[in-house]
């Protein structure tokens, strides 16, 4: 039986008033738009993505997660016309705009439409899998993310010249919460309706709606600069650890200055020049190679310490790169390594072509701002302070056990 359709949009509009360049706002280092389209590539159920954009930095934006990705070809943009793209434009005329686009695009009819909000950040996988899953396969017509909610809502009533009133709770008797009626607030998260119902009905909602739970903790709207402060401050404590296992890597390449040294060069009378390297590093790098890891060490630098340093660790070595973008490319052709399967540390911005071609883009912790805001993880150490041994923990594990006892070269 061929699987369902289920197409995910994710409407973003350049325009906001309540915060500027909104969807282009990070949270966790990571754009409010490419956290959405992440969450939705993830998805077991999803097809494909599309992103209605009028903004053109938020198109390439949403281009650039599918890339971090290694799933370029699963994220389309379609370019959202003026006319429903204003302050007053509902979610639903970007929807249904962005099916027809998309159908039209790739000649095939979608089962299930998404409706997935860039303003939630803390939107998980489950989520999506959870609204797509009732209504690919459980039979609803439409599906909504909510969670448990336990407070006592109030209206005022001056506007009727009425009194105060409760609105889920009788004022004049205050029950256990144990005792009221369970109540669900939408979080605004995700949506999915039967794509034909969709069109007939131009809603969200209709027919049997399935109420999908999800973590009360993550719920969060980003409507104000407000919004946007508490979302900073919950991405260390709610974000899924961003950090790469063993079995997410099949080689790892590292720079050379500001990586494995500390970016500082000592220069004798004679002009010799000398860095400093992190023991550390030499024993995570001699593990990550008993462990049976590619190595290579890939640096502009043409000074012959770097050629040392690579002999003494017993891992290849290409420097003096001009371009080290197509010597990462050919290398991996040579290895038939995909680069989505590449952990790539650098520290500097003649890294970040690199980045863009490797799947796992690493900064160490001094690396150069810019560096840092392109990195998929960063570590906490600094480079030549035991950086490449702390990633070398996150595929190994801290005691950098492999299944022959590793011994640093150093």
């Amino acid at each position: 039986m061929t699987p369902p359709t289920v197409l995910a949009v994710i409407p973003a509009r350049g325009g906001s008033k309540g915060v500027p360049a909104k969807n282009l706002a990070q949270v966790g280092g990571v754009p409010l738009v490419a956290r959405a389209v992440r969450a939705c590539l993830a998805s077991r159920e999803v097809t494909d993505v599309v992103v209605t954009t009028d903004d053109a930095a938020i198109a390439d934006a949403a281009r650039a997660a599918g890339v971090t990705l290694g799933e370029p070809d699963r994220v389309h943009i379609v370019q959202r016309p003026g006319a429903i793209a204003g302050d007053k434009s509902s979610s639903e005329d970007a929807v249904l705009h962005a099916l027809d686009a998309y159908e039209a695009m790739h000649d095939r009819t979608a089962d299930v439409v998404l409706l997935v909000q860039c303003t939630s950040p803390f939107v998980v996988r489950e989520d999506i899998d959870g609204v797509a899953a009732a209504v690919a396969h459980d039979g609803a017509d439409t599906a909504v993310t909510v969670a448990p909610f336990h407070g006592f809502i109030w209206r005022d009533g001056s506007a009727l010249e009425e009194d105060n009133y409760g609105v889920n709770h009788d004022k004049s008797v205050r029950q256990m919460r144990q005792d009221r009626p369970e109540d669900l607030l939408e979080t605004g998260t995700a949506y999915a309706m039967n794509a034909e119902g969709f069109r007939t009905h131009r809603h969200r909602f209709f027919g049997h709606t399935a109420l999908v739970r999800t973590d009360a903790a993550r719920v969060l709207e980003i409507d104000d600069p407000h919004d946007l402060a508490r979302a900073r401050a919950l991405a260390p404590l709610l974000d899924p650890s961003p950090l790469p296992t063993r079995e997410d890597i099949d080689a790892v390449v590292l720079d050379f200055d500001g990586t494995q040294t500390d970016d500082r060069v000592l220069i004798d009378s004679d002009g010799r020049e000398t860095v400093a390297v992190h023991r550390g590093d030499g024993l995570g790098i001699a593990a990550l190679r008993k462990a049976g890891m590619p190595l290579l060490i890939l640096s502009t630098e043409q000074n012959p310490v770097v050629a040392a340093r690579a002999h003494k660790l017993q891992i290849p070595v290409l420097h003096g790169i001009d371009r080290k973008d197509l010597a990462l490319k050919q290398w991996c052709d040579e290895q038939s390594i995909a680069p989505e399967r590449v952990l790539y540390v650098g520290n500097d911005v003649n890294d970040l072509p690199c980045f863009a071609l490797a799947g796992w883009p690493v900064a160490v912790a001094s690396a150069h701002d810019s560096v840092r805001a392109a990195a998929r993880a960063v570590t906490t150490t600094p480079g030549g302070f035991g950086a490449i041994r702390e990633i070398a923990a996150w595929l190994l594990g801290p005691a950098l056990t492999t299944t022959t006892p590793a011994r640093s070269p150093e």
